[in-house]
C-alpha cells in the first residue's frame, strides 16, 4: 500500500487546478470535481476562473498577476487539505484527477 502524503497531494493538486482554471481543461475539471468532491468544489473552481480572468482584463505588472495566482493556489491547497482530512479515502481519486488534469494541460 502506498503512503499518501496529504500536504504534498494538496499542494500539487492546488497548483494544477489553478492552472486549469484558465485553460480548456477547466470544463472537464469542474465537472469531475463536482462528481467526486461535490458541487461546492465545482463552484469554487468557477470562482477561481472568474477572479483570474478578471485579473487578466486589468493591465497589471507581472508581480500582481503572480500574487493573484499564489493566493488562489494557497486557497485551493487549504481546501484540498480539509477534504483529505475529512475524507482520507478520496486521496487516490484526487491524485488521479490531478494527473489527468496535468495531462490535459499539456495538450
Amino acid at each position: 500500500m502506498a503512503v499518501i502524503h496529504r500536504e504534498r497531494v494538496a499542494w500539487e493538486s492546488a497548483r494544477v487546478f489553478v492552472a486549469a482554471a484558465t485553460d480548456d481543461a477547466y470544463w472537464w475539471l469542474g465537472e469531475t470535481l463536482g462528481r467526486h468532491l461535490g458541487q461546492t468544489y465545482e463552484l469554487d473552481l468557477k470562482r477561481t476562473r472568474l477572479r483570474l480572468r478578471r485579473d487578466d482584463d486589468v493591465p497589471r505588472a507581472g508581480r500582481a498577476h503572480e500574487d493573484a495566482l499564489s493566493a488562489e493556489v494557497a486557497a485551493w491547497r487549504a481546501r484540498i487539505e480539509d477534504v483529505l482530512t475529512e475524507r482520507p479515502e478520496i486521496a487516490p481519486v484526487l491524485r488521479q484527477v490531478t494527473e489527468e488534469t496535468r495531462d490535459r494541460l499539456r495538450h
